[in-house]
């Protein structure tokens, strides 16, 4: 009887010690901030007013940058980062995809998605989770949502079509009542920053209310100030004010919740910003040759897919080799003014960065080249603002990734990390099942157990 008890102390002593284990080591909370057209200036630099971003880069760890996808754009960066696969694998490519009349529209169903997302794998594991704002999360497997989501014949108005598609039913109009007060269409319009106030209050509310064990979060306003002025700027740095405020909120939200030991809070982005000058349009080459890319309803026989900085030639019938010798015959001959402007990234490149399967190969500008789809007006033309979809190998464009908190290590500074790395590492610090295709979790910034 007395070997029996101590067996079953010793067991309940080994089972107490690697709950304290965990418990002081892990973490139980983890929340994805993705700041949209976040770079890493903005933390490194004292000069930009962040000083939440900038202390939670002092009390946790940083990467110097973030290596993003291609195209560097916002829905198929977002996608990246909740599943940790690139373009090819998830199947979100561009931030318009193809109807079934073959026009390019937003895509904002996530059943549109091919990979495993975190909020799948938080549900499996028997976990809650919640979002605001995310792209391409409408009827996503979490628990309180608020999808980025429009009405279809009024884009400004957000309002109607979040209450729409919100999970729980009434979830938005229980924010109207406890996080934002009575809401007109344009408290959640891009063109105003306090959509970023609004929805950090209630992601606030959110973490108070239901203390989700994930919960993801979009915050807009910078990228809008960007494409606007370009990397600076008196709306930029306005923004970048509000994008931190909203942060703020978020941390409060945490410490009143008593979450603050047991929560981690990664800081990220979809991509920088780069400065252009001139817009170039490469269907006109196509128009020049006798091919037209504007065919009202109909797939045209080929064309360039434009994604901001970069453009991506699709041809109707990927067997037409007749075509595509045709069109490379052109870009060949073109004058050097023009091949200067630009490289060619063949298909083998393509596949290495995991970039849509259907192109036969993309153009890659230089710094200050926007591209456009247009097949008609000027060949190229005087354009200011600023401009993401480039490359990932112009530093530029390169976001940002701060993480603090529970279960982090303090002081490590890495060079890089890849946007595929982001959701598994989130996955490892919440200690859940998790495959990534394409990224691993970066456990340089992870305690070990």
């Amino acid at each position: 009887m007395k070997t029996i008890f101590s067996i079953k102390n010793l067991i309940l002593w080994c089972c107490l010690c690697c709950t304290i284990s965990v418990s002081a080591q892990g973490s139980k909370h983890v929340i994805l901030i993705s700041i949209d057209g976040f770079r890493p200036d903005f933390y490194l630099d004292k000069s930009w007013p962040a000083p939440n971003l900038q202390s939670l880069m002092k009390e946790g760890s940083y990467a110097k940058g973030v290596r993003c996808i291609f195209p560097s754009v916002t829905y198929p960066s977002h996608t990246t980062l909740i599943t940790g696969a690139f373009p090819a694998r998830h199947g979100i490519t561009y931030n318009t995809m193809p109807n079934a009349q073959h026009v390019y529209e937003w895509t904002t169903d996530s059943k549109k998605i091919k990979s495993q997302t975190l909020w799948q794998a938080v549900r499996k594991a028997g976990l809650k989770s919640a979002s605001i704002s995310w792209p391409i999360s409408v009827g996503a497997e979490i628990d309180y949502n608020l999808p980025e989501i429009w009405s279809s014949t009024n884009m400004s108005d957000r309002k109607s079509a979040i209450s729409e598609f919100a999970t729980p039913r009434g979830l938005f109009e229980e924010m109207e009542e406890y996080a934002i007060g009575k809401a007109e269409i344009n408290d959640l319009n891009l063109e105003y920053l306090t959509m970023d106030e609004n929805n950090s209050r209630m992601a606030a509310y959110l973490i108070r209310k239901y203390k989700p064990s994930f919960l993801s979060i979009h915050i807009v306003g910078v990228d809008g100030a960007e494409h606007k002025e370009g990397r600076s700027g008196e709306g930029v740095r306005k923004a970048v004010a509000s994008a931190d405020h909203a942060v703020s909120n978020i941390l409060d939200a945490v410490i009143k919740a008593n979450l603050k030991d047991s929560t981690t809070i990664i800081v990220t982005g979809d991509h920088g910003f780069v400065d252009i000058e001139r817009v170039l349009a490469p269907n006109i080459w196509l128009k020049e040759i006798g091919i037209d890319s504007k065919v009202g309803t109909q797939e045209p026989v080929a064309k360039f897919q434009a994604a901001g900085g970069a453009a991506f030639f699709h041809l109707k019938d990927l067997k037409d080799l007749n075509t595509l010798e045709k069109v490379r015959k052109k870009m060949d001959a073109l004058p050097e003014e023009y091949k200067k402007l630009f490289r060619i990234v063949e298909r083998d490149e393509l596949d290495k960065i995991g970039a849509d399967p259907h192109a036969s190969f993309a153009l890659a500008p230089v710094k200050g080249i926007y591209i456009q789809d247009a097949n008609t007006g000027a060949l190229l033309a005087p354009k200011t603002g600023g401009a993401h979809g480039y490359f990932p190998d112009i530093p530029e464009i390169q976001t940002g990734f701060i993480i603090s908190g529970a279960g982090i290590n303090k002081g490590v500074v890495l060079n890089s990390i890849g946007l595929e790395d982001i959701a598994p590492t989130a996955a490892k610090i919440l200690g859940i099942e998790f495959k990534a295709p394409d990224g691993k979790p970066v456990l340089e910034f992870i305690k070990s157990n």
